[in-house]
């Protein structure tokens, strides 16, 4: 049976692993993320992660590693040439 949000069942898997640490979680999450089928939006499928795992223990670090990958944060910039290369 293939899951099309969660490919390996890493997240799953994170949900069951007692004493989890917040570190671990962000490791899967990439993991996870890499693993998305492609034309899959990744929103889409953490918020139906989230759905799915909704009755998780309260306060387990992967629901909040889900949250913290919906966040709208400003997309990382790379600056090239010589302002990428002087201190700021």
């Amino acid at each position: 049976m293939s899951d099309e949000i969660d490919p390996k069942g890493l997240v799953r898997e994170a949900y069951r692993i007692e004493g989890i640490t917040p570190g671990e979680c962000r490791s899967i999450f990439l993991d996870w993320a890499l693993s998305l089928p492609e034309g899959l939006e990744p929103a889409t499928a953490i918020r139906r992660l989230l759905e799915r795992h909704a009755t998780a223990p309260e306060g387990h670090p992967m629901t909040a590693v889900l949250v913290e990958g919906l966040g709208n944060g400003a997309a990382a910039r790379r600056r090239g040439g010589r302002a990428g290369r002087a201190a700021v």
